[in-house]
């Protein structure tokens, strides 16, 4: 069974846009290069036509790995949801154990859209799985490296 990549519309149209990119531009600049490095003499002790390959190499498994995502990719609708509730597309503003109300608004978003050091964090990830589907006023715990830490939902914004 395959995984499911749940994101937004806009994450969709970026990956269908860098995987045409790649097949199409990328890949032509870097059949150039290796097409250049093949000039330089005895491919044996060419560190450019290793290079080359290289970055064919690297840019072949990008294409798969786009190709994977895309094929097994759910667009969540943000505007169907349920309001009360924490789920992707939402902001979600919450209080430590002492009820101090963290700086951070976490938005909650698909796997391939996650970037924690500017608050938007997986619905994946251990604190995402333990703050969807909460309301407001709950208390989740998660399981941290240094322990369980309790969090309480303090808003939530679509």
């Amino acid at each position: 069974m395959s995984n499911e990549y749940r994101m937004s519309q806009a994450r969709l149209d970026e990956l269908q846009t860098e995987l045409n990119f790649l097949k199409t531009t990328r890949s032509d600049e870097v059949a150039e290069q290796i097409k250049i490095a093949r000039g330089f003499g005895d491919l044996s002790e060419n560190s450019e036509y290793d290079e080359a390959k290289n970055e064919q190499g690297k840019l072949y498994s990008r294409i798969a790995e786009l190709e994977e995502i895309l094929q097994h990719a759910v667009v969540v609708d943000e505007n169907t949801t349920d309001n009360d509730a924490v789920t992707i597309g939402c902001k979600v503003t919450v209080a430590d154990e002492q009820g101090n109300i963290l700086p951070v608004a976490y938005k909650i978003v698909g796997s391939q859209e996650s970037d924690p050091m500017n608050g938007i964090i997986s619905e994946e990830s251990p604190f995402g799985k333990a703050l969807m589907g909460t309301k407001e006023g709950q208390t989740v715990t998660v399981d941290a490296p240094s322990g369980s830490i309790s969090y309480t939902v303090k808003k939530i914004e679509r």
